[in-house]
């Protein structure tokens, strides 16, 4: 099924796509995975009608690579319908998806005794997580006969860079050392390791609550944060898919505290530092590494990033709803990335906390990142 039209949306790709195009080439999907669950039943067929329209709608997720450009003559997500009761050993969440052929998302229907899953799958070098979560809203709003919201714009990261004004200067780049490994030791299977947890609360700051309970496990005197930033904020008008989500690089300290995380996130923010290292030459000024064969180094015994946290903040469960399928969680299987030992993704639904945690499966792993998971599971309860 093939996305067509008269004047097919296109858009060059940009300098953060061209970084996850780098971090592909390693051999390391590059992947977004969305997980829903609720009880009653979603129709593959109905479904299916829905991609099509969302991706009518918002056609930069059905793209494809050609040269320096994404356009959207690719194929519509299909719907892939598992058996009941798969789990994440299932092929499917594991292989990767190309830019070049499509195409660039998907998704996965599995029914269980009264309840449904649904697996949204997309790349991550052309889209993000607000992106892909605004067409999965529109294929709901299809699936319920609503008006459907849309996400047709072509900027890239230039028009919010311009739209954010003045910004002070980043540093220079300089390459991050790498720093010991704290889950597991020895060789890593090929795939992820995910470990979910549910924590009655919904607290503020938790992206520095659990970078906070990470540093008790550092095995040196600081550790190494990366938070994703959505650049939408600086024109939040901007309907786009595409993968506008800049980092920032935060320094922990061993045994630090959540309230001093959180005010150096604040004040980052404020700054819009997001912003400022969007000046920067990506492949040829960055600290993580500058092309294939240094990301190639990173051997699993040290990485230059202790960990990606990632908050998605509030999700509304009606928002994925439909008259015969009530959402009652929403989670994320967040991917592996070549310079960050682990990547934590959290969502608020209703009162509840969402936690998933994906890190290298090896000898030791799951124990330690069990270990890790309780101790932010606590430090979402504390005050």
């Amino acid at each position: 099924m093939t996305l067509t039209a008269a004047r097919p949306y296109t858009r060059r790709i940009s300098p953060i796509e061209r970084g996850y195009l780098n971090a592909a080439a390693t051999g390391t999907p590059q992947l977004i995975q969305m997980v829903i669950e609720g009880e009653g039943t979603l129709d593959a067929v109905a479904l299916r009608r829905a991609a099509r329209a969302a991706t009518e709608a918002s056609p930069g997720l059905a793209v494809r690579r050609r040269g320096a450009l994404w356009r959207a003559d690719g194929t519509v997500p299909e719907v892939v319908e598992l058996p009941a009761g798969t789990g994440l050993d299932h092929p499917f969440f594991h292989r990767d998806l190309s830019v070049v052929t499509g195409p660039v998302c998907e998704l996965g229907l599995i029914p269980d005794a009264g309840s449904t899953r649904l697996v949204v799958r997309a790349s991550h070098i052309v889209t993000d997580g607000r992106g892909l979560r605004q067409w999965i809203a529109d294929l709901f709003r299809s699936l319920r006969g609503e008006d459907l919201a849309g996400c047709p714009d072509t900027v890239d990261d230039a028009h919010f860079r311009a739209a954010a004004g003045d910004v002070r200067p980043a540093p220079a780049a300089t390459r991050l050392t790498g720093l010991p490994a704290i889950i597991g030791e020895g060789p890593a299977g090929e795939r992820p390791l995910w470990l979910r947890r549910r924590v009655p609360a919904a607290p503020s700051g938790v992206t520095a609550r659990a970078a906070a309970a990470l540093s008790r496990h550092l095995t040196t005197d600081t550790g190494r944060l990366i938070v994703p930033v959505d650049l939408r904020r600086h024109d939040p008008t901007t309907r786009s898919t595409a993968n506008l989500t800049s980092q920032l690089v935060l320094d922990l300290r061993r045994d630090d505290g959540w309230k001093r995380v959180h005010s150096t996130l604040v004040r980052a923010l404020i700054a819009k530092t997001e912003v400022a290292v969007l000046d920067r030459d990506f492949l040829r000024d960055n600290p993580f590494a500058n092309n294939l064969s240094e990301a190639r180094e990173f051997d699993g015994t040290r990485f230059p990033c202790t960990a990606i946290i990632s908050d998605h903040g509030e999700v509304d469960p009606q928002a994925f709803s439909t008259p015969a399928f009530r959402a009652t969680s929403f989670s994320t299987l967040p991917m592996l990335v070549p310079y960050a030992e682990m990547f934590l993704s959290a969502c608020r639904v209703g009162d509840s906390t969402e936690l998933t945690l994906a890190c290298r499966d090896r000898p030791g792993a799951r124990e330690k990142a069990g270990a890790l998971l309780d101790d932010i599971t606590e430090a979402l309860h504390s005050g």
